[in-house]
């Protein structure tokens, strides 16, 4: 057999991510599985024999970004492993484009990663996806952690139920599929013990945690039983608003370490385009029901996203989205131009949306809400928050970290400026800082001692 040009043994093997935090802890646990067998990894791709690409097929751009990548290692000579959603959704078209790829590797089928890299090195190419994903982590499965040392994100399920007309997710990794809760504590308290200070819980619809496990949701308990983990901080990404029981939201005020970060993907507000969009679970989210979780959770922080120039979308209906913002005054929104997925129900819907138009109207949404964020940010101004500090800058010494009104990679930052008080901090560590500035993105602030929260204390 012909063996010119195929991976050696124990090759050291580079990864390239891309795509969502979902994808980054599929990284992570390929990396793990690799360092455990022997294989060398590097962090650097003219280094490796190999590159394991995790790709992300979301929307066009994503895939455009997936397949650039893909290409730009095929012409240096890189063999490529092509895992994730790119390899979920193409397959054979993937080995038959690109002879450079020695293996594709479904979302369903990373912990397999070490036996791919044991057949690609015995001369084969290897196709090992799943033609419906089923796996889901637990806290036995090696991982290897990229993201700052101080921030870790966990999942709590996979997959996903709802079949939303513009998403393709349950195609490329299924239904949901919840892990327990004590498998869930147990990863979380391996976290806290290597000195993670914010845990990030993360699926499709976290608000959903359980249902399929338990016969009903049971984010609640999930919630309380990390109370109990050594970490300051436990964020929850995508909480749809029904969801937010009363139950939910108690345990949020009651757990200390559960921040009142809520992350609320809407994606429009008129009922025509919710019922457009199949998302008819959604049509009791009005005005009412989130001012009942505002008075519920007083301090909540609010992120929400929309998209825009949706097929059938008329003025009319994106006017009553830019009124439902400006009365909702979100903290943090993200807005995106509807993307047209093949294999989606609304690839398929008439009345499609110019993309120009779209754009237009994606511009308009965000210049209301940056005068709505800068408002929102400048009522922290004279607050004293802890900050995890996650970065130096060498050139001028100041800090640069996050409270928690920001999550990682989504929201804004605090910029710290160096004092007295702040002798002491560095990337790692949780400090006290007072706001003193804000803008529509980030807060600036300095770190305080203890007599200034003292005399902060005795004002409230």
């Amino acid at each position: 057999m012909a063996t010119e040009g195929l991976i050696t043994k124990k090759a050291t093997v580079a990864f390239s991510h891309l795509g969502c935090e979902k994808n980054r802890v599929d990284t992570e646990h390929m990396l793990g599985l690799l360092a455990e067998a022997g294989y060398g990894v590097s962090a650097d791709e003219a280094d490796a024999n190999v590159v394991v690409v995790n790709t992300c097929s979301f929307i066009q751009d994503a895939r455009t970004e997936s397949v650039r990548t893909l290409v730009e290692l095929a012409e240096q000579g890189k063999q490529i492993v092509i895992a994730g959603c790119l390899a979920q959704h193409f397959q054979e078209e993937l080995l038959e484009a690109l002879p450079e790829a020695r293996a594709i590797v479904g979302t369903g089928d990373y912990q397999h990663i070490v036996e791919v890299l044991e057949r690609v090195e015995a001369g084969e190419r290897v196709n090992r996806v799943s033609a419906v994903p089923t796996y889901v982590a637990d806290e036995h499965l090696p991982r290897y952690r990229t993201s700052s040392e101080a921030v870790a994100f966990l999942k709590v399920a996979e997959g996903c139920d709802y079949r939303c007309a513009f998403c393709i997710i349950p195609k490329l990794r299924g239904d949901q599929r919840s892990r327990t809760i004590e498998s869930i504590v147990a990863e979380a308290e391996q976290l806290a013990a290597q000195g993670v200070k914010e845990l990030i819980l993360i699926s499709q619809i976290t608000t959903n945690y359980g249902l399929d496990l338990y016969g009903k949701p049971q984010l609640a308990e999930l919630l309380r039983a990390l109370g109990a983990v050594d970490i300051p901080w436990i964020r929850v990404h995508y909480a749809y608003p029904t969801g937010l029981t009363p139950e939910v939201l108690a345990a949020y005020r009651e757990v200390a370490n559960v921040l009142p970060y809520l992350d609320l993907p809407l994606q429009h507000s008129h009922p025509d385009l919710l019922r457009a969009m199949n998302r008819p679970w959604q049509k009791g989210v009005n005005t009412e029901l989130i001012n009942r979780i505002r008075m519920q959770l007083p301090d909540a922080v609010m992120r929400t996203t929309f998209i825009v120039g949706f097929p059938g979308e008329t003025e009319a209906h994106f006017e009553h989205l830019l009124q439902f913002v400006q009365e909702q005054r979100f903290d943090h929104v993200g807005v995106f131009c509807f993307s047209s997925e093949d294999g989606t129900a609304a690839a398929s819907l008439p009345d499609q949306v110019p993309n120009a138009v779209a754009e237009e109207r994606r511009g308009r949404l965000m210049e209301i809400q940056q005068q709505i964020s800068a408002e929102c940010n400048a009522a922290w101004v004279g607050r004293i928050v802890d900050v995890l500090i996650e970065q130096e800058n060498p050139s001028n010494g100041e800090l640069i970290g996050r409270c928690l009104r920001f999550a990682p990679d989504v929201d804004g930052e605090v910029r710290v400026q160096r004092s007295a008080n702040g002798a002491g901090a560095s990337p790692g560590s949780m400090v006290p800082v007072l706001i003193t500035a804000a803008s529509e993105y980030d807060l600036t602030g300095e770190v305080v001692g203890i007599d200034a929260m003292v005399n902060a204390e005795r004002r409230i």
